[in-house]
């Protein structure tokens, strides 16, 4: 796996639906560099440009990182999934 720099790492590693037990739950696992890619894309605002040099990847590969990152999210909230950050 290619070498990519990240910024900024959580505190928070598990983030779960309230009211639902964790052995209850499916876990989606994510990548820092996934959580990287929101915080650039996201929050930062920076361009595709900036992106894919400050995360040392191309911008496909910053585009797969993020897209992957939606997808997870998007199922984890959707069909009440933890989530727990790799």
């Amino acid at each position: 796996m290619q070498k990519r720099n990240i910024g900024h790492r959580v505190e928070s590693k598990f983030f779960k639906p309230n009211g639902i037990r964790v052995e209850n739950l499916d876990i989606k696992e994510v990548g820092e560099d996934e959580i990287e890619a929101l915080r650039l894309a996201h929050i930062k605002k920076l361009s595709m440009l900036e992106w894919s040099k400050k995360m040392w990847v191309s911008s496909a590969t910053f585009n797969r990182i993020l897209n992957s990152w939606i997808a997870k999210i998007a199922d984890a909230i959707v069909n009440s999934k933890a989530i727990k950050i790799k």
